[in-house]
């Protein structure tokens, strides 16, 4: 039996917490709010002109801290979950923490695939340029999720399945974007977003049940001691 390390603990327990309020657009399916999840984008419910658009904003607001302060708990720790979160993994975690706090903090002003006066103006460059930004901090902090799932496929409990899995829903995700700008119907550009996005929100709360539960580098040599001794 293993008795997890208040560092390591910590850390485990703010990502948990990230991962929660990573899945707040799961409340999508209680609060009615008349975007059909299937063709739309989830930042889309966090448009200034959408009911819930505090909620949602404030919801990544909180899960891009809450894993940017788990970083900085490893990082400042000699402990399992600094070891265990190598340099390349804490930093790429820090950079998807940041970013996604940072695309709280510039929505979309409108839903362009439920509003077509919306689609036109995006495409004629006359929406805020919140817009654009906002495209750039998500493609930022998808990036650094990838390498930080990719770094630490060990660590986290399922790791390589959700890796794969995850760039699978990216794959479709683009290739939906890509349609969609072409004038199709998108090919369920809402479901594969909402995949990938739930895919990351599962891999940070794995990675936090590996954390709270591996035992200290002395616990494990104690423990294979014992798995020889006569």
């Amino acid at each position: 039996m293993t008795t997890p390390r208040p560092a390591p603990a910590a850390t485990a327990t703010l990502l948990a917490l990230a991962a929660l309020t990573y899945s707040a657009w799961t409340l999508e399916t209680f609060l009615g709010t008349g975007l059909p999840p299937a063709h739309t984008y989830v930042s889309e419910l966090a448009a200034t002109n959408q009911p819930y658009t505090t909620l949602f904003r404030t919801t990544d607001l909180l899960a891009g801290t809450l894993v940017c302060a788990a970083v900085a708990t490893a990082a400042a720790t000699a402990t399992l979950s600094a070891r265990r979160i190598p340099r390349t993994a804490r930093a790429a975690l820090l950079l998807f923490g940041a970013a996604t706090a940072v695309d709280s903090r510039l929505p979309l002003s409108c839903t362009p695939t439920t509003d077509p006066e919306c689609a036109a103006r995006e495409t004629a460059a006359l929406v805020p340029w919140t817009h654009s930004a906002h495209t750039v901090s998500s493609t930022v902090a998808l990036c650094g999720i990838l390498v930080a799932m990719a770094t630490l496929t060990r660590t986290a409990r399922m790791g390589p399945a959700l890796l794969a899995l995850e760039l699978a829903a990216t794959a479709w995700t683009l290739a939906a974007i890509a349609a969609l700008e072409a004038g199709h119907d998108g090919w369920g550009v809402g479901i594969a977003q909402r995949l990938q996005v739930g895919v990351i929100a599962i891999w940070l709360g794995a990675l936090a049940v590996s954390l709270r539960h591996a035992p200290e580098p002395a616990a494990r040599g104690a423990l294979r001691a014992a798995d020889v001794r006569p």
